[in-house]
């Protein structure tokens, strides 16, 4: 239904007579009408309803209209929003212009800077709308220049302060001053651009024009000079506001004082704040606070321990940035119980010690290695009232993780749920690699599967840890499915990414796919870095690639990263290992005429590389020449030479090393010894081995499981089984437990003398302490192989199956050769295929093993046979396997003529 409303007529009939002659009045009167009609007490809507105002109506008749009604500037702001509301007219410059400063005359200073902000947004230029102002000034014949001021201080407070300063030049220029305020105001804006000069010019410009500058424009001026470092002009514009006789302020002195301190003339600062007493100003939070953060950035943190006492005797309140970083400088010159005393001085005075003092101080107490103080100071903080927070837990769950203590970062984590803190990626982070790094990866992987179904998600760090864990445990094919399930959620790998995934590649001789990996690092724009190249050059030099190892060096320098002795030293050990030691030495020798610096796992390399082939004078001559270039041998390249040495049988060049290390300050540690101990025992140098023991107690280093178990090892190997048995009970005595390898001593002893008996009555006490391995049944197959009790040894390569015990290829091809032995050829290719199908991989032995038992037994074909299959799964042939072969095809070659 369709709506109609009755108007009723216009009553004004002067107005409508008025109508019927405006098309004849002149433009003075057209403006002298609407002017009554603005004053009068008719309806706007009406009378500017009607067509001929509205077609008539120009901008320059708003603008007169808005001059004939100054006197009433509320009334003439009604009429310009009427218009620009209801009638959606487009009002000029000089509108805007006209009715801001008859605003600002009637004090009316809110509306004035709303039209003013409007005015701005047409995206006038600042000299056309200063002219629009002067002129509207000029018209209107006002009283103030306020107007002015509000557009420079509409400038600056639209980030636009160099509109601001011109308007202010052109105002000087045309003879007008602006309000101090306002030159205050463009002044800081000048400040917040870090137009220092501008503001020095500027300040010159106030000075000259004769106006008196407040304490505000002297303080910015200071401050300006602060930030350009000119001290000197900066305590002269200080000097000129106190003689000039303003009111004075402390924040000035505060600001100079900041400069000061900023720029570490921390006692220049202290002096000004001992004078403020002779200005009649006092110090307040403000100067305290700035000269405790100066004298922290100078390490003076006594002094700035003081300071805050002085300050807090005065009453004031310190800010928790200044506690903060005051106690964490006391931390970090070792003085906790002062940091701990000034948390709890504060707190006395009316300052709660912040949850942010307390995170800083546990995480640098972590940090620094006080994983004790810090957790104590966690159990304080509810004491004080505090609640840890994620930040807390996060950098207490951290300090357990690297230190190995995994249970009790989860038990943390635990508390952090209980206490309705929610976790953030960061603890499971730290839990998830510390998990990796002790090769927990199941409880890892639980982690990461938690933390994805609490809804976080897991970053390029996570999966990274994850991924090296998989990698350290040659599980590449967990570690790639990380990586592709990373790389398709968005997750960009980074270079530790990379380099982690190259380097589990490089260790599982995959060099192929490694360098393929390599170079997808460009299409992802990850840059490799030194380590990278370290790993892959490693990698190279491990597979006997020594050219491609030494381009990568070369292509590493051209791209700017610098060679440490992580890159040399598999450059050293890769030429060594390919027999050329004098290259290597060679390589040392101009690395050091360049002036890098090669450090002790280089020496090590070379010496492990002479050492190998037996030249032992030339290693020596190695260090004199190293040593006397200024390169430390350090209780690695020590070990590599005794170890060198006890391949020769040297006893004395041993004396004269360990010496040496003495004179140097180093002592042989447990490795050392029990490897000197080990090798003396097993060249049946009991008498030697047992000296370098009384040598090592009397040095306090403590034998350990494996020093004892050389000793015995070497006593059963010459039948003295009695005094390897005292032995073992010395041992239990200190505490140490023997292990599998210890009883294995026994049980060797006990096989190779043929006892069986007692061999199996050990090996069954192994069993109780679960303690028997694949070594110790292998012993047992060896005993029984030996003394043709076959059966009895393929029994007991079932036993340890049932066990749960993995069989080696040793296992196997223990048997085996006795099958072959006996020319049991068919049982021996059945316990091969045993072999085979539990995945256990073959070795060279084994092949010649079998090999052997074909050739004997007439089935050459099949020797060959497992010839190729040896080749195809990379074993290599030695001369062994050709004898075999070859007696074998002899063999054929004599029996086939006898038989025709």
């Amino acid at each position: 239904m369709k709506l109609t409303r009755h108007c009723p007529p216009l009553k004004n009939h002067n107005f409508l007579r008025k109508q019927r002659t405006f098309c004849a009045s002149t433009d003075s009167q057209f403006v002298a009408s609407l002017t009554e009609i603005v004053r009068g007490n008719q309806s706007w809507r009406v009378a500017f309803n009607n067509s001929f105002i509205s077609q008539t109506l120009k901008p320059h008749h708003v603008e007169k209209v808005l001059i004939q009604t100054l006197d009433d500037s509320r009334l003439a702001l009604r009429f310009f929003n009427f218009l620009g509301l209801h009638k959606n007219f487009n009002h000029s410059t000089a509108s805007f212009c006209i009715l801001i400063h008859a605003l600002v005359q009637s004090s009316h200073y809110w509306p004035a800077s709303s039209l003013l902000q409007t005015l701005l947004l047409r995206g006038l230029n600042p000299e056309g709308l200063f002219e629009s102002f002067l002129v509207s000034y000029r018209r209107c014949n006002v009283s103030t220049t306020i107007g002015f001021d509000l557009l420079i201080q509409t400038y600056v407070q639209n980030r636009r302060e160099a509109d601001g300063l011109l308007i202010v030049k052109l105002m000087m220029d045309c003879g007008l001053l602006p309000q101090i305020r306002t030159l205050s105001g463009v002044l800081n804006g000048l400040i917040r651009i870090r137009q220092f000069h501008k503001v020095l010019h500027l300040f010159d410009e106030i000075v000259n024009s004769g106006l008196r500058p407040d304490v505000y424009v002297y303080t910015a001026v200071v401050q300006a000079l602060c930030e350009l470092k000119d001290f000197t002009r900066a305590g002269e514009v200080i000097q000129q506001m106190e003689s000039s006789g303003c009111d004075l302020s402390v924040v000035t002195y505060n600001v100079f004082i900041r400069g000061l301190c900023k720029n570490q003339r921390v006692w220049e600062a202290i002096e000004n704040k001992n004078l403020l007493g002779n200005k009649g100003l006092r110090a307040d939070v403000g100067t305290y606070c700035t000269l405790v953060f100066g004298l922290c950035k100078v390490e003076e943190f006594e002094v700035g321990e003081e300071m805050m006492y002085e300050m807090i005797e005065f009453g004031f309140v310190p800010s928790e940035a200044a506690v903060s970083s005051l106690v964490d400088g006391l931390r970090k010159k070792g003085k906790i119980e002062n940091a701990f005393d000034l948390v709890n001085k504060v707190k006395k005075f009316g300052v709660a010690p912040s949850l942010f003092v307390y995170n800083a101080l546990i995480n640098s107490l972590c940090k620094d290695g006080k994983f004790d103080e810090a957790e104590s100071l966690f159990h304080a903080m509810g004491h004080k009232g505090l609640f840890p927070n994620d930040v807390t837990y996060s950098v207490l769950i951290d300090s357990f993780c690297k230190r190995g203590k995994l249970d009790v970062a989860l038990l943390f984590l635990g508390k952090m749920t209980e206490a309705g803190t929610k976790a953030t990626v960061y603890p499971y982070s730290s839990l998830i690699s510390g998990h990796c790094k002790l090769g927990k990866l199941s409880a890892a992987k639980s982690l990461f599967d938690e933390m994805n179904a609490s809804g976080l998600k897991p970053n390029v760090v996570i999966y990274t840890s994850l991924i090296s864990g998989y990698c350290k445990e040659g599980d590449l094919h967990m570690a790639f499915q990380l990586y592709h399930e990373m790389t398709g959620k968005g997750i960009s790998p980074s270079t530790y990414t990379f380099t982690t995934l190259i380097s589990g590649l490089c260790r599982a001789n995959r060099m192929a796919e490694a360098i393929k990996l390599f170079g997808e690092m460009t299409e992802w724009n990850v840059v490799p870095n030194e380590v990278t190249y370290n790993v892959l050059i490693e990698g190279h030099c491990m597979e006997g690639n020594s050219v491609r190892a030494f381009e990568l060096l070369d292509e590493m320098v051209e791209k700017g990263l610098v060679p440490d002795s992580y890159t040399y030293r598999p450059l050293i050990s890769g030429l060594c290992s390919m027999g050329r030691v004098s290259e290597a030495r060679e390589f040392m020798n101009d690395l050091q005429g360049e002036q890098y610096k090669l450090n002790e796992m280089c020496l090590s390399a070379l010496l492990h590389g002479y050492c190998k082939e037996g030249r032992l004078d030339e290693a020596l001559d190695a260090c004199r020449e190293m040593l006397g270039r200024g390169m430390a041998m350090d209780l690695v390249c020590y070990s590599v030479l005794i170890y060198g040495i006890l391949r020769q049988q040297d006893r004395r060049s041993i004396i004269d090393l360990l010496k040496k290390m003495h004179d140097q300050g180093l002592k042989p540690d447990n490795v050392l010894y029990t490897t000197m101990i080990d090798a003396n025992a097993k060249a049946g140098n009991l008498k030697t081995a047992f000296g370098v023991w009384d040598i090592m107690v009397s040095e306090g280093c403590l034998p350990n499981v494996v020093t004892y178990t050389a000793l015995i090892n070497g006593l059963c190997k010459i039948g003295l089984v009695d005094k390897a048995e005292l032995l073992c009970r010395e041992m239990l005595a200190n505490n140490l437990v023997p292990n599998q390898n210890t009883y294995g001593c026994f049980l060797d002893y006990f096989t190779s003398e043929g006892n069986m008996e007692k061999a199996e009555q050990l090996h069954d006490v192994l069993l109780e302490g679960f303690l028997t391995n694949t070594v110790t049944y292998n012993i047992l197959i060896r005993g029984f192989c030996k003394l043709g009790r076959i059966q009895e040894a393929a029994e007991v390569l079932d036993s340890m199956i049932d066990r749960g015990i993995s069989p080696d290829c040793i296992s196997y091809s223990t048997i085996m050769y006795e099958y072959c032995r006996r020319g049991d050829l068919q049982e021996a290719i059945k316990l091969w295929e045993s072999m085979l199908s539990r995945g256990v991989n073959p070795d060279t032995v084994a092949y010649n093993f079998l090999i052997y038992g074909c050739c004997v037994s007439g089935e050459l074909s099949k020797a060959f046979e497992l010839r190729d299959d040896m080749m195809r799964r990379g074993v290599k042939p030695n001369r062994v396997t050709y004898n075999s072969l070859i007696h074998g095809t002899c063999l054929m070659s004599s029996i086939l003529p006898t038989a025709n």
